[in-house]
């Protein structure tokens, strides 16, 4: 389970004060080193030698045309609407400034392959693998225009490429412990606003729906693509709450509020549920899901969110489960059931 809102227990530490954004826990076992990058990124810029101040300031892959602006974009957090995440910008020993690192699961290992949005519109110029170049790993950059462009590092996958134009809100990747080889870090979203040139010197402090973040560490809750609150249509799936790799089992009906799904992923065997909304879209009601894995006890998200309560996540292969959710006074309790 991902409780929402949860304080993460430990960040991640970044090493190599030269060499990038480098994270290894000392409150979680590094996982599993992740998957390669995936095909819609472009080749892998020539690495700078290890140590220069260009490791920090990795070469666009594509050039986009100078846009002049008084004005920041309007940024918001890089997560889909109503998910709280913790930021923190202290506990790494590699940061220079004002980035940031996110988690927001019980454990750095529980938000691995949460899917990562875009803080505001503009053009990927980085859509690449960093390998031994720096500590970044899987990195998405995106020029948002006025000099002012935004990272995401170490995902587990990019899914825009360099020079493609990206909406605010819109997924470009998912949360990752991608690094340079022999880093063993732990999962979470490395994330700067960078106006100009001149590392570090051009990093800013981060703002999210119009406020700064509440340095060195604050929880923010995402307004990005909220609607303003209302909308007829939840921009959210089961899917896109799990994440990637889940496909729809089962579901069912809460009433006319909201449909509960039960997702499994035969990669790694992990069952997930999600309630999803269709009624008060944009505003927080009781909404809950739960998993129950046979032979432990069960995990389950429950609070008033704007758009769905879970993801809800558990090892299940050759187990039996329980799974449900409710939406205002509707509720859905499986029986005992999914055994293969």
């Amino acid at each position: 389970m991902i409780p929402r809102g949860a304080l993460t227990a430990g960040f991640a530490l970044l090493v190599g004060l030269a060499t990038g954004p480098v994270a290894a826990s000392a409150a979680w076992a590094a996982p599993t080193p992740a998957p390669s990058p995936t095909a819609t990124a472009t080749a892998t810029p020539t690495p700078t030698p290890t140590g220069t101040a260009d490791d920090n300031d990795p070469k666009n892959q594509v050039d986009v045309p100078e846009v002049s602006t008084l004005a920041a974009p309007k940024f918001q957090l890089p997560f889909p609407c109503g998910q709280k995440w913790t930021g923190n910008s202290s506990n790494s020993s590699a940061h220079k400034a004002y980035e940031i690192d996110f988690n927001r699961g019980s454990t750095a290992a529980a938000d691995r392959g949460d899917a990562v949005v875009a803080a505001a519109a503009g053009t990927v110029v980085i859509s690449a693998h960093q390998g031994s170049a720096n500590g970044y790993g899987n990195l998405v950059k995106i020029d948002h225009g006025g000099g002012y462009q935004t990272f995401y590092a170490h995902l587990t996958v990019r899914t825009v490429g360099a020079g493609t134009q990206v909406a605010q809100g819109q997924k470009i990747g998912t949360v990752g412990n991608t690094s340079k080889p022999g880093n063993n870090i732990s999962p979470h979203l490395h994330y700067e606003v960078r106006q100009g040139s001149g590392y570090p010197g051009n990093i800013r402090k981060a703002t999210f729906n119009g406020a700064t973040f509440g340095y060195p560490n604050a929880t923010v809750t995402s307004k990005n693509k909220c609607g303003g609150g209302g909308g007829s249509t939840n921009p959210h799936t089961a899917q896109s709450v799990c994440g990637s790799g889940y496909k729809v089992i089962d579901s069912a009906p809460l009433g006319t509020a909201a449909t509960v799904s039960l997702l499994y992923n035969s990669a790694n065997g992990n069952n997930c549920v999600a309630t999803i909304k269709k009624t008060s879209l944009g505003k927080a009601t009781a909404v809950t899901a739960y998993l129950e894995v046979e032979g432990k006890p069960r995990a389950s998200d429950t609070g008033n969110f704007t758009f769905y309560a879970g993801p809800v996540r558990g090892s299940a292969s050759d187990k039996c489960v329980k799974w449900g959710g409710k939406a205002g006074t509707a509720v859905y309790n499986s029986p005992l059931e999914h055994c293969s």
